[in-house]
This record gives structure tokens, C-alpha cells and sequence, in this order.
């Protein structure tokens, strides 16, 4: 069946804004402040930045060019790349994973972008206002507990995301991403300054970037791989997908760099942000995901003006998500429209609804499911809801064999010239660095961090 013909990004600026709308989201905003909370503060902050950079940018730099090469959706392109360099057509398994991945991950990603709008209303509406502790978190409790309300806000988060893909790539995601990102970073660093003026930044900054070298244990390094892929999002799927909108004469490395300085400077933008703010209430950093949905919001209620500050935090948080959010679903959609002749529109109303669908499985696990265990035979999943269940498995498995294979590829199977192309204008050492990047530490790093999720 004949597929739809294949966009590109209108510009270089459109495209970087979508790929950063896309690597910034949650992971950089929610988790990384709390799993720099639990891991040691600066001491991880350090083995975070030096698998950014000498992990996740070569891998980045592989997929993006993995991408482009194939120039299709993510099955048929890495497919045709492995065929063209007179490999195996099995290598689509790349494709098969991200596809996967990017798939589940959002049917659970969706839902925790829902709680973040929920918050957006109540910051504005003074509901969070003058509350105790006790009080913020039974809010946090209630929400969870109420399967309708965490079905209404899912499936607000999930109609805004196929409303904007439905629109393509051009007139949809990078349209979407140059209003969102530059609001973003308004709001971003807007709070930044405000933590600056009401926070503690002498104990907040001490424990952002003070390192304690005693507390980088194997774990820690583990922990920080597996942040640097989840929070650039590596091995999803989507950077491949959307490396394959790329025109002629955009450089990947100097774009991977980009994407990944941005990324990770988002990160420590908002534990600068954050953890200031969370110093100079009373409050501790190291609480684990309550850091953003109840600790959080205890700060806000008890700081003038903080029905204000709480609205556009959680803002922020939700354009962070949505970005995301879009980029996640868009391997499926291209897949559908591609492999299977679909339009966009159906591609993303049958895409979309499928997520929203299983979607249900993270919404009810946080209620009505909450002691349902399925692999309880198994001892890692002894306690394991569907969503940990998805998580675990996304994020541990499915991400991280799609890095590792990715790296493989792209050092191994390419063809000789093809990647060396891509650094055309950039020093040679450059280029023959991020070959043994990607050929060597790169994989034996990301198996190892495998190795030990399936040891766990």
C-alpha cells in the first residue's frame, strides 16, 4: 500500500525547537530534581553530565543520522538503511523497539502530564492556597484515588496531543513547538530569578553542585545513564522519527550537541530552580516523586504570591509535557501513515485513541487496581502495579537494548563515508571520537546498566 509522502522541517529553528520541545519534558522538570534528591546531589549531577556526554551524544548523534538516512517512518527506514548497507533487513528490529517504546511509555507518560494540568487549575483556582501539609497531601491523594478525575485530565492531555499531530509535522508539531518553547523558557528562567530572590541558594546550589565522591557508587552510575537516555529521550523512537524530517545541510553533530546541552541544562535549571525554593521553606530535597506534587506545593501555599507562581510552575510543567508528549506519539503515527497508507488525521485519531485506550491501565493502577499485581510470581515484580509493570519494562529494557543497538548500528553497519558525512566542516578528531564512542564505551556502558536492570 502506498504510503503519504514524507515531510521535513521547514527550518533548522523549527526543527531544533521541536527536537529540545521534545527531549525536555518531565524528565528534566519532575524526575530529575527528585532522582538527584535520592542519588547524592552533586555527586550525581557529576556522572549525569559525563553520560550525556560521553554516552547519550554519540547514541544521539546515531540516531538522528539513522534517521535521516532512512527518511521514512522508523520500521520500514531502518529497514531499508540495513538493506542499503547490504546488512540484514532484521535490523528493523531498531525500529520495532522505538516504535514500542515511544508506544507505552506515553500510555503511562499521558496520565502523570494529566496530573501536572490538574495542578495547573488548582494553583490558579487559590485551591492550593493557605494549605497544610496534611492538606496538600491528601489533595495528592484524592486526585490519584478518583479514577474519574485522573481518566478526565489523561484524556484532556491525550485530545490536545492528536489535535495538534492531526495538523502534521510542519503545521502541527513545529507550529506547536515555536509557541510553546519560547513561553517555556520565559517561565523558566522567569522562576529562576525568583528562587534566586526568595530562596535559599547557598544551601539549594551546595547540594545541586557540592560532590561528594564517596557517594558515586556502581548505582549511581547506573541510575544516571538510564536519566541521561530517559530525559533525552534515546531509544524512544521519536529522535529517530524525527531525524527522518531532516532536509540536506543541517549538521547532526553540532544539532545532537545542541539538543543535549539544552537538555541537560534544562535539568540543572530546575534543581537551581527547585531545590532553593524547597531549602528556604523547611522542606528536605530528598522525597523521592512527592518533591513536585506535594512538597512543592506546600512551598507555593506558604509563600506570597504563591497561587501565582504555583500556575505558571505547573504551566511550565504541562507545556514541558505536551512537547513531549507529541513527540512521543509521532513514531506511531508516521508508522501508520506510511507502512499503512493512513492519513495523518486517522493516523493520529487511531494512534492517539489507542494510547488514551491503554492509558486506562495507568489510570486504574493508581486506584482501583493499586493491589493488583500480575507478575507477582516474580519476585522484582512482587509489588508491581501494570503501569510499574509497562515502566520497568520501557524504560529498562526496551530503551536500553534500542540504545545499545543504535550504537552498534550506526558504528558498525554504516556504510563507509556515511557518518563521516555527517561531520563534514568539523574537525576530524571529532568524528573519529565519536566512532569509538559509539563503536565501544557507548554499548559496553548501556549493556552493562542492562545487565544490571535484568540482575535486579
Amino acid at each position: 500500500m502506498a504510503g503519504a509522502a514524507h515531510e521535513q522541517w521547514s527550518s533548522r529553528w523549527g526543527f531544533l525547537l521541536a527536537a529540545i520541545g521534545g527531549a525536555v519534558g518531565l524528565g528534566n522538570i519532575y524526575r530529575f530534581p527528585y532522582i538527584t534528591g535520592e542519588y547524592g546531589g552533586g555527586a550525581f549531577v557529576l556522572v549525569y553530565l559525563v553520560a550525556v556526554f560521553l554516552i547519550a551524544i554519540p547514541i544521539l548523534i546515531g540516531e538522528l543520522s539513522l534517521g535521516k538516512r532512512g527518511h521514512k517512518d522508523i520500521v520500514s527506514g531502518t529497514r531499508n538503511v540495513a538493506i542499503e548497507a547490504g546488512k540484514s533487513p532484521r535490523w528493523a528490529l531498531i525500529g520495532w523497539l522505538g516504535l514500542g517504546a515511544s508506544f507505552f511509555v506515553l500510555t503511562y507518560y499521558s496520565v502523570v502530564a494529566g496530573q501536572v494540568l490538574n495542578y495547573v487549575v488548582a494553583s490558579a483556582t487559590g485551591a492550593l492556597s493557605g494549605v497544610n501539609e496534611a492538606e496538600v497531601a491528601a489533595q495528592y491523594d484524592a486526585l490519584r484515588s478518583s479514577p474519574g478525575q485522573m481518566f478526565f485530565w489523561h484524556s484532556i492531555i491525550m485530545a490536545i496531543t492528536i489535535w495538534i499531530l492531526a495538523r502534521g509535522v510542519t503545521q502541527g508539531i513545529e507550529k506547536a513547538a515555536k509557541i510553546m518553547m519560547p513561553a517555556f523558557f520565559i517561565m523558566l528562567i522567569g522562576m529562576f530569578f525568583y528562587a534566586m530572590v526568595v530562596g535559599d541558594t547557598d544551601q539549594g546550589f551546595g547540594y545541586l553542585f557540592t560532590v561528594d565522591f564517596s557517594k558515586i557508587t556502581p548505582e549511581v552510575v547506573l541510575v544516571a545513564i538510564g536519566q541521561a537516555f530517559f530525559s533525552i529521550g534515546i531509544g524512544f523512537g521519536y529522535m529517530l522519527a524525527y531525524g527522518a524530517y531532516l532536509p540536506d545541510g543541517i549538521s547532526i553533530p553540532r544539532t545532537s550537541v545542541l539538543i543535549s546541552l539544552a537538555d541537560a541544562g534544562v535539568a540543572i535549571l530546575a534543581g537551581m530552580m527547585i531545590f532553593p525554593l524547597v531549602y528556604a521553606y523547611g522542606q528536605a530535597p530528598e522525597q523521592g516523586p512527592d518533591l513536585i506534587f506535594k512538597i512543592l506545593p506546600l512551598v507555593f501555599s506558604q509563600m506570597s504570591g504563591g497561587a501565582v507562581v504555583g500556575t505558571i510552575f505547573f504551566t511550565l510543567l504541562t507545556f514541558a509535557a505536551l512537547s513531549s508528549c507529541m513527540a512521543i506519539l509521532q513514531p506511531t503515527i508516521s508508522y501508520l501513515e506510511e507502512s499503512h497508507g493512513m492519513s495523518v488525521k486517522k493516523s493520529a485519531l487511531i494512534g492517539g485513541g489507542l494510547v488514551w485506550i491503554l492509558g486506562l491501565t495507568a489510570v486504574f493502577s493508581a486506584n482501583i487496581w493499586s493491589d493488583y499485581y500480575p507478575l507477582s510470581m516474580f519476585e522484582t515484580f512482587k509489588t508491581s502495579t501494570v503501569e510499574n509493570i509497562i515502566d520497568y519494562a520501557t524504560a529498562n529494557y526496551m530503551m536500553l537494548v534500542g540504545g545499545i543497538l543504535i550504537a552498534i548500528f550506526a558504528g558498525w553497519m554504516f556504510k563507509p563515508g556515511w557518518a563521516e558525512a555527517e561531520f563534514e566542516g568539523i574537525p576530524r578528531w571529532v568524528f573519529v571520537s565519536w566512532l569509538w564512542l559509539s563503536r565501544i564505551l557507548a554499548p559496553i556502558a548501556v549493556t552493562i546498566a542492562l545487565y544490571s536492570a535484568l540482575s535486579a
